[in-house]
């Protein structure tokens, strides 16, 4: 093949490799907003992020606990779905139970080891049919369009972590774009998660369950 194809090529890998990332930014403009802002929606997903080495979540998984829990205490969603990978959820449920929101409010997915993963797992184990989905914004769009492809009706709340942690806000950034081409494929093949399991009703008696309760 000729140099000119080569350097075509090369200038166009980045703009090809970017495009899902792009693409999902603008479809899912009209379902991110603030948590001021959302609508109400039964469930709050919150997808992990980490644990510090006490065992306590990091900080960017914190702040997305953080709004989940505001959510709750607004009235936006009925209960929150804290979903990760093994001791996670654990992790996750003991943070919200000290911002507040009753244990009978707290449903924990210990298989939700990627995204995609997660997605899949709320609407087919936990049966969610709608939901806001909370994440860092960086994260936000990938995890709204899978959400969406694993049949779960999803808007977004993102938490805008550059002002607290800057790096790791633009290691994220960077990050989705190498990520969105693989969700890319994860929406429109829909593979099996890792671990699926039987259909349970704890979400659904979590919503129903009295917002009273501690």
């Amino acid at each position: 093949m000729s140099r000119r194809f080569w350097s075509l090529a090369v200038l166009l890998a980045p703009l090809l490799v970017a495009t899902p990332l792009a693409w999902f930014a603008v479809s899912t403009d009209g379902r991110r907003t603030t948590a001021d802002r959302a609508e109400a929606r039964p469930v709050a997903i919150v997808l992990g992020a980490g644990l510090r080495r006490d065992g306590d979540p990091t900080l960017l998984l914190a702040r997305r606990l953080d709004v989940a829990a505001d959510l709750y205490h607004r009235g936006t969603v009925d209960a929150v779905l804290v979903t990760g990978a093994d001791e996670e959820p654990d992790a996750m449920r003991r943070y919200l139970l000290r911002a507040g929101v009753p244990a009978t409010k707290i449903v924990e997915d210990a298989a939700g080891f990627r995204t995609w993963d997660s997605c899949v797992r709320a609407h087919e184990v936990y049966g969610v049919r709608s939901a806001i989905v909370v994440t860092q914004a960086f994260h936000l769009p990938r995890a709204v369009v899978l959400c969406r492809a694993a049949g779960i009706d999803a808007v977004g709340v993102g938490d805008p972590s550059m002002p607290a942690r800057g790096t790791a806000t633009v290691y994220g950034w960077v990050r989705e774009v190498p990520a969105a081409v693989k969700a890319l494929g994860d929406a429109l093949f829909r593979p099996a998660p890792q671990q699926l399991g039987s259909p349970t009703t704890a979400l659904a008696d979590a919503v129903l369950a009295p917002r009273s309760t501690s």
